[in-house]
C-alpha cells in the first residue's frame, strides 16, 4: 500500500469515527469504552452486556449513573455486594442476568432498589462460597413485577430452594447444575408457575450427591397445577411419568432433552397427552456416556 493510500485510509477511519460519535450518546460511548456491548433506543442507552472483571469502582458508578438501562447483562467475580450497590441506581431495570457474581446472602438486599424488574438470572452465583447460602434469595420477595428466575450453577443447595418458594410472584423457573436435593424441590410446589425447566445437580466429588431428578421427582412436579410449559433435562426417564404428566391439566407444552429415555417411551407420552405438545431430542451412547455418566455420574 502506497503512502497516498494509507493517507486516504486514515482520512476515510476519522471520518467514519466523527460519523459514529455525532450519531451514539456520549453514555453509550462511555461504555463502550469500558467494553460493553450498547443498544440504544430513542437515543438513549437501554441495553448493556459488559463484562465486568476489569471494572473499577469508578466504573461501576459509571454503569451505575446511566438510569435508562432496562436490560442488563453483567458478569465477574467484581459484582460484589459493595460492587452491586453502586449500582441501585438503575431503577428503570427490567431484565438482569448475571454470571460468576460473588454477592454473600446479604448482598441481595440490594436487588430491591429494582422495582421494575421482571426476569433475572443468576447463572455460577459465589460459586463454593461459604458466604453464600442461598438463603439470601428471600430478599427478592421486594420485587413485585419479578415472574422470570434462572437460578443456576450453584453450590447454593435446599436452602436456596427455600427461599425461591416463598417468591410467590414468579410464574417461571428454571434451575439445573445446582446442589439441592430432591427435598428441596418440594418447595416449588408453593409457587404459581405457569413454566419450570429443572434439570440435574452437579455432582460434588469426594462427597456423596444423591441426585436432584429423576422418575420420583415427577410425584413433585404434578403438585404444581399451574404448570403450562415443563422442561425436563438431565436424567434417565421413562413412560412411568405419564401419570404424572396427566396431572397436570393445563400443560400444553413439554421438552424432554439430554435424557435417556427410548423413542417408544417418548411415542407413549405423546399419545398419552393428546393436547400437549412434545418435543424431544434424542441422545446418541457417546452423549449419554459423556454427559449423564462421566459429568453427572448418574
Amino acid at each position: 500500500m502506497n503512502r497516498l493510500s494509507v493517507s486516504l485510509l486514515v482520512a476515510l477511519l476519522a471520518v467514519a469515527t466523527t460519523a459514529w460519535s455525532s450519531l451514539v450518546s456520549p453514555d453509550a460511548q462511555t461504555l463502550v469504552k469500558l467494553g460493553a456491548k450498547v443498544t440504544e433506543t430513542a437515543g438513549v442507552v437501554t441495553q448493556v452486556n459488559v463484562k465486568c472483571d476489569a471494572f473499577t469502582e469508578a466504573d461501576f458508578k459509571t454503569l451505575g449513573g446511566i438510569k435508562t438501562i432496562k436490560d442488563l447483562t453483567i458478569s465477574g467475580k467484581t459484582i460484589t455486594d459493595d460492587t452491586l450497590a453502586l449500582l441501585t441506581g438503575l431503577t428503570e431495570l427490567e431484565r438482569l442476568s448475571s454470571d460468576g457474581i460473588q454477592l454473600t446472602d446479604a448482598g441481595y438486599k440490594h436487588f430491591a432498589a429494582f422495582q421494575k424488574l421482571k426476569s433475572l438470572s443468576f447463572f455460577h452465583p459465589a460459586f463454593r462460597s461459604e458466604q453464600f447460602t442461598g438463603s439470601g434469595l428471600t430478599h427478592l420477595k421486594a420485587l413485585p413485577k419479578l415472574e422470570r428466575l434462572t437460578f443456576a450453577g450453584s453450590t447454593a443447595g435446599d436452602a436456596a430452594m427455600e427461599a425461591i418458594g416463598q417468591l410467590t410472584q414468579l410464574k417461571e423457573f428454571r434451575t439445573w447444575h445446582t446442589a439441592q436435593t430432591q427435598a428441596g424441590n418440594a418447595h416449588l410446589t408453593k409457587l404459581p408457575l405457569t413454566a419450570l425447566r429443572i434439570g440435574q445437580r452437579l455432582p460434588n466429588w469426594g462427597k456423596d450427591s444423591p441426585i436432584s431428578f429423576d422418575e420420583s421427582t415427577m410425584e413433585t412436579l404434578a403438585q404444581i397445577k399451574t404448570l403450562e410449559s415443563l422442561e425436563l433435562t438431565e436424567a434417565r426417564l421413562s413412560a412411568k411419568i405419564i401419570p404424572q404428566l396427566k396431572a397436570l391439566p393445563k400443560l400444553t407444552k413439554l421438552k424432554i432433552e439430554t435424557v435417556d429415555i427410548s423413542t417408544a417411551d417418548v411415542e407413549a407420552i405423546k399419545a398419552a397427552l393428546p393436547n400437549c405438545k412434545v418435543d424431544h431430542k434424542p441422545m446418541d451412547d457417546a452423549e449419554k456416556e459423556a454427559t449423564l455418566v462421566k459429568k453427572l455420574r448418574l
